[in-house]
């Protein structure tokens, strides 16, 4: 909802000279004025309408909807991309990530879907500086005041929605002179958009908050995020939340604690080190492409979206029917052996080497092609 009307905002200027009449549909918009737009959408008198997935509803009529442009593509579920199919066959559809989950990541590697890549960063940004740690209180409490002593602001990412309360009083008691707020998904609609725009208007220094903010928040003033308890939290979803600071012409700072004398996973060690390794401009495809080695294509399969060739892929799709044809033949399984390659660099094609990037996915197809030894 707040990303939606930032996206509004925007939008709403880029178009302030023309005849197009744009609207914004979320929860924060009153009955009376959602019955507007919904009656402004069915006649024509709205061109463009931004909203959240709620534009998805069957009970939402259009004149004559012919674009629908999906930000965040991965934050939307299966059941959501069901109703976008169902749009596709009369609508040009455009989705947006810059970490495509392993399954639309699959299915533009094997050319079901066309796949543009923007590797070209705005002018006068720069690699958000990444630390992968051990919480420890001196680190957050001097990260904090770094940025607070710059004129700037922080995310604290706690997301523990139960507890954060009290957590608010800790920070509050490790860093005394900062203005502390927080913001989740659970507060009322009214609270947390009051909370969001005092944030946005720099009467806090400091917004503890939730994964609230991981999807395309953009607020330059914010140069430092910290972020507790990382180790449980996906590849993808700590590579969008780094990307909320740095998005001026500051440096921004992100700091990825883990418990103090925990153990972590295998596989949560991984993608904490692949998101300390990736921090340059264009890592989203190859954080993606990480996403995929950590979680495997398999993930690709589950009970709700089984039954679709084209959601899971055609080479996939073909190596479940050959495997059940072997079953109904009773023939011996064909035994695969997992192999797990540790390396001590980026395992990726660097761009110097194959600079135009539909030559880099064709060799990264050919490479996924090779079944000899």
């Amino acid at each position: 909802t707040i990303l939606a009307q930032q996206h509004y905002n925007t939008i709403a200027a880029v178009f302030s000279g023309f005849p197009i009449n744009v609207a914004l549909l979320s929860r924060f918009k009153t009955p009376k004025e959602q019955a507007a737009i919904l009656e402004g959408l069915k006649t024509g008198k709205v061109d463009l309408v931004v909203g959240t997935h709620k534009l998805l509803a069957a009970s939402i009529k259009f004149k004559d909807l012919g674009l629908l442009i999906v930000d965040e593509e991965q934050r939307f579920g299966v059941g959501h991309k069901e109703q976008i199919k169902n749009l596709k066959r009369s609508v040009d559809v455009l989705t947006l990530s810059a970490t495509p989950i392993p399954r639309t990541l699959h299915m533009s590697m094997t050319g079901i879907r066309d796949m543009s890549v923007i590797e070209t960063p705005p002018s006068q940004r720069y690699p958000v500086q990444t630390y992968v740690m051990e919480y420890a209180e001196n680190v957050a409490r001097e990260a904090i005041r770094k940025e607070i002593g710059r004129g700037g602001q922080v995310y604290f990412v706690y997301n523990h929605v139960r507890t954060m309360e009290y957590f608010v009083d800790y920070l509050r008691e490790l860093v005394p002179e900062a203005r502390i707020a927080y913001a989740h998904g659970q507060m009322s609609e009214r609270v947390l958009e009051k909370t969001m725009l005092d944030f946005m208007d720099r009467q806090y220094d400091v917004l503890l908050c939730s994964t609230i903010i991981e999807s395309g928040l953009d607020i330059s003033n914010v140069n430092t995020i910290l972020i507790y308890d990382a180790d449980k939290m996906g590849l993808s979803q700590l590579y969008q939340l780094r990307g909320r600071v740095g998005r001026g012409v500051r440096l921004g700072y992100a700091y990825l604690f883990f418990k103090r004398d925990k153990a972590i996973s295998e596989i949560a060690e991984k993608r904490l080190v692949a998101i300390r390794e990736l921090t340059q401009f264009g890592s989203g495809f190859r954080i993606a492409m990480r996403d995929l080695e950590i979680r495997g294509a398999g993930n690709l399969l589950g009970p709700e979206q089984s039954g679709h060739m084209e959601a899971v892929g055609y080479d996939l799709y073909c190596k479940i029917v050959e495997g059940a044809l072997r079953e109904a033949r009773g023939e011996k399984p064909k035994r695969e052996i997992d192999t797990v390659m540790e390396l001590p660099l980026a395992a990726s094609i660097p761009h110097e080497y194959i600079r135009r990037e539909n030559e880099r996915l064709s060799m990264y197809k050919r490479i996924a092609h090779i079944s000899s030894q």
